[in-house]
């Protein structure tokens, strides 16, 4: 879903060699792994977010070792070609989104596990590996990797280090940055950096580690990660569900939680909108209307106190509470969160969101989004994982698919996000708490960051990336 203000991606005509040249050299070091197919070119236009990059691009580099980003990074540093990489395509900003005159470098076959070290709680693993394949192949040494996005089943762990990737689990066991250890990158002109290091601690340096994270493909090619793992610890599951009359009820009641010192594995609040979608998907009976739920996780030897507590505190706070210690009763409650994706696709088409405010923060944010839907007209059902203040505003419209089944957000709904994104700043927050900056919110990044840090931030990636090859016209402007 383009912001019609973004500026398109370098165009052919700028390019210092002929595509064809270009390809013609790609094929020559890389063989069969240059795929110029039109179903292989259209494809690489989009991600989950329906962005579609400007025009197809020249071909897509099915990677397979470290010595093919290499190559192909060679090749794009001395005709001057720009690369965008890909994981899994299940970004929401547009960010791995190649067009007219760039290589699509997929990062996707190099899924393999190098190294288990259970005795020092670490991994090391190509990008292409899926998250939930990882977790299913540490459950075997009893370990697993914490971050746990909604996409977990089908993104990959290099795309979840290049976004920055969160996930329900946030509140209690951190983000992707907390859970990384070093990355194996490969910068614009093909040398190999190998970024971090295997020990707890580590302060040699700048932490060039933390600055490749989140970095969206701007700084170099992710080829490789030393993971932080935890161990698999047996003990309770217990779920507390709570409904409440509205959602802003319920953003306080999140809130409440937060001040009591509780700190539970996942905390998820569900709008009236979006809880009425799910409930229709699900076939289940519909809720109360104008009723907003909470759904509450506690793991761990003190999870079933910890579910008492809490439910004490929703109680006191409105809220009608049922808690749950059927780890499967569990996992049914939390499916209903988790199908709201595919419940936003029976409204329509959604451009999905992702603000964060402070905690405190939530009733405030959601009294604005309440604003916004009123003043601009439209539907936001908004889901938030309420134990980090990370909101997911989904704006529901009707559209027409292009040629490649890319449907395009009118001026309307950008319009309303414009004043949605704003307000998050005037609360304190911030424009993304996971999906990243990519096409759809880089026209705002100025507006938090300033101008001088986003000046000195622009001035970063040119160190990595002289030549401005990498993912080019992804969140800073050209």
């Amino acid at each position: 879903m383009t912001d019609p203000s973004v500026t398109a991606p370098i165009e052919a005509s700028a390019l210092a060699t002929p595509d064809a040249d270009v390809v013609g050299r790609l094929r020559d070091a890389l063989g069969d792994r240059v795929d110029t197919a039109p179903a292989s070119l259209a494809a690489a236009r989009a991600d989950k977010s329906g962005h579609a990059a400007s025009g197809l691009p020249l071909a897509v580099v099915r990677a397979r070792s470290v010595e093919d980003v290499q190559q192909t990074l060679r090749i794009a540093t001395a005709t001057s070609t720009p690369v965008v990489t890909r994981g899994a395509a299940t970004g929401l900003a547009g960010g791995a989104n190649a067009g007219r005159g760039e290589i699509a470098l997929s990062l996707r076959e190099m899924d393999r596990i190098l190294e288990v070290h259970a005795d020092d709680l670490l991994a090391v693993v190509e990008p292409g590996i899926l998250n939930a394949d990882l977790n299913a192949a540490l459950a075997e040494y009893g370990l697993w990797w914490a971050p746990d996005p909604a996409s977990r089943a089908i993104s990959t762990v290099g795309g979840n280090i290049a976004t920055g990737a969160g996930g329900l689990l946030c509140a209690k066991y951190g983000v992707v940055r907390d859970a990384v250890l070093g990355v194996d990158l490969v910068l614009a002109d093909g040398r190999l950096m190998q970024l971090g290091h295997r020990t707890v601690k580590g302060v040699t340096g700048l932490d060039l580690t933390s600055l490749v994270i989140g970095s969206e493909g701007t700084l170099g090619v992710i080829v490789g990660a030393t993971l932080k793992l935890r161990r698999l610890v047996p003990g309770d599951v217990c779920t507390v569900a709570a409904t409440f009359a509205d959602v802003r009820t319920a953003a306080e009641a999140s809130a409440a939680v937060t001040a009591s010192g509780a700190q539970p594995a996942i905390m998820e609040l569900m709008d009236a909108a979006s809880l009425a979608a799910v409930h229709a998907l699900l076939s289940l009976q519909p809720p109360t209307p104008g009723a907003a739920q909470l759904t509450i996780q506690t793991d761990g030897p003190a999870a079933a106190a910890e579910a008492d507590a809490i439910a004490s505190v929703l109680r006191a706070t409105g809220g009608t509470v049922a808690v749950s210690h059927d780890r499967e009763e569990g996992e049914r409650l939390l499916a209903i969160r988790r199908s709201m994706h595919p419940a936003m696709e029976s409204l329509g088409t959604a451009l999905i969101e992702d603000v964060s405010v402070p905690r405190s923060a939530l009733p405030a944010m959601f009294d604005e989004i309440a604003r916004v839907e009123r003043e601009h007209g439209i539907t936001i059902p908004t889901v938030a994982h309420a134990g980090d203040g990370n909101l997911h505003p989904n704006f529901i419209f009707d559209g027409q698919p292009d040629q490649f089944g890319v449907i395009e957000a009118p001026p309307y709904v950008w319009a309303a996000a414009d004043d949605l994104f704003r307000a998050a700043l005037r609360l304190g927050g911030t424009l993304t708490g996971e999906h990243g900056v990519g096409v759809l919110k880089r026209r705002w990044l100025a507006d938090e960051l300033g101008d001088d840090q986003w000046e000195l931030q622009r001035q970063i990636t040119r160190v990595f990336d002289p030549q401005g090859i990498l993912n080019p016209g992804k969140v800073f402007a050209p």
